[in-house]
Formats: C-alpha cells, structure tokens, sequence
C-alpha cells in the first residue's frame, strides 16, 4: 500500500510539473510574438478579369482569378513583401 501511495504522489507531481512547463511555454510564445510586418503593394490583374476565390498558407497569397476570356488562373503572392512569386495558367485538356 505504501508503494501505491508513493506512485500516486509522484504522478501528481509529474502532472503538476507538466502543466507549469506547458503554461510557461504557452506564455513565453504569446509574449515573444513580433507584430506582423505592414506594407502597400498593388497587384495587377488583367483587364476583366476577376478574383474568386482566396487562400492562404506558408507566408503566401494565392488568388483564383476568372478570365474576362473564360480562361483561369492561379497568381501566388508573397506575404512577407507582397510581391508576386508566380502565375499558374489553368487549362482544360482536350
């Protein structure tokens, strides 16, 4: 019985010990967190043409853009300076 208890109290401990490292952690990334960089950019798109739809992921923008043609594509955009990394033609194959 007195093995039971001294299992007992050490496991408390350990939970204990893990929930201050856990909250100490949590706390120490909340307050280190720099503010996000701001910047003004414009991004072209063609003449006609529209956005529908936005995703986001890693630092970049993609945007899905319909053709004034009926065409797509996918232009991809850099958050970190707004610049844009590159344009995905979308195709219909025959």
């Amino acid at each position: 019985m007195h093995a039971l208890k001294t299992v007992v109290v050490v496991m408390g401990i350990m939970l204990v010990g893990g929930f201050a490292a856990l909250v100490a952690v949590i706390v120490g990334r909340l307050s280190h967190s720099s503010p996000p960089r701001s910047f003004t950019t414009a991004i072209d798109i063609p003449r006609g043409a529209r956005i529908e739809a936005m995703a986001t992921g890693a630092e970049r923008l993609v945007l899905d853009m319909v053709l004034a043609e009926g065409g797509r594509q996918l232009v991809v955009i850099d958050l970190t300076n707004g610049a844009r990394v590159g344009i995905v033609e979308l195709r219909t194959t025959p």
